[in-house]
């Protein structure tokens, strides 16, 4: 199975990672081999680690609990498995993973924004186009730039790249959510 390329906070995560050979062609046995998955955060000092249970058929079943997975933050890690024998150690696979947020929640539950970059991008760049066009705005400003009535032109381009990203990114989570891609064309003769 491998590492997963995807994880919700919160989950319980449960992967494989099958047997291999070193370098020199000699087998990684999870009979006689420990194996380690390493999760690093790159925006943050956060990192997890997971022990690897040997497998009767060989390779590692590794867990990630409910809790631990809870805790890791939402956004883009980095993941390794390493299998040591002694002073040996060889990486069995290493991958980005993507921790999607949590979407429980106990109480009262605060705000939360589910959108792509693009997607808040996009909203942004629009509401800037109504300001200048249907107010009459001489001025507006998204995040630390400023756009003036004479960068309209810069607006509705960049409004198209995003709605096409948005739109991939759509699309994507469709073919993703087994869906199909509504892009397909079937003809039937």
């Amino acid at each position: 199975m491998g590492l997963p390329s995807k994880i919700r906070a919160g989950d319980t995560v449960r992967f494989t990672i099958p047997a291999a050979v070193d370098d020199l062609g000699d087998p990684i046995e999870s009979s006689t081999w420990a194996a380690v998955a390493y999760f690093r955060f790159n925006k943050a000092a956060e990192g997890v680690t997971v022990n690897g249970t040997a497998q009767d058929g060989g390779g590692w079943l590794f867990e990630l609990s409910a809790t631990t997975s809870g805790a890791m933050d939402a956004g883009e890690w980095f993941a390794q498995v390493r299998a040591t024998l002694g002073a040996a150690v060889a990486t069995l696979a290493a991958q980005r993973v993507e921790v999607l947020p949590s979407l429980s929640y106990t109480g009262t539950p605060a705000a939360f924004d589910g959108r792509s970059a693009a997607a808040v991008e996009l909203a942004e760049v629009q509401a800037a186009i109504r300001a200048i066009v249907t107010r009459g705005a001489q001025q507006y400003s998204i995040g630390a730039r400023s756009f003036s009535a004479l960068d309209l032109g810069r607006l509705t381009a960049r409004e198209s790249q995003l709605k096409a990203i948005v739109a991939r990114e759509r699309a994507a989570e469709r073919v993703a959510a087994g869906l199909g891609d509504s892009r397909d064309l079937f003809v039937r003769f």
